[in-house]
């Protein structure tokens, strides 16, 4: 049975929690920040949970999490 290739791109952007939850970065905190409100972009500091229905598709790509 040949070794299962996890996907790079995924890996680069979910980790998985303590508890095997799997974690991202919130989005729309790249660039064009100048009109963004401070309150706002607080707001999408830090990581939040993958969604119940795209973690399946996470754990797809990384088999080895």
């Amino acid at each position: 049975m040949p070794k299962l290739k996890t996907r790079r791109a995924a890996a680069k952007r979910f980790r998985v929690s303590g508890s095997g939850k799997l974690l991202r970065r919130k989005a729309f905190k790249n660039h064009l920040l100048e009109h963004k409100t401070t309150k706002r972009k607080s707001r999408l500091t830090g990581v939040t949970e993958v969604n119940e229905r795209d973690a399946e598709n996470v754990r797809l790509m990384l088999p080895y999490l």
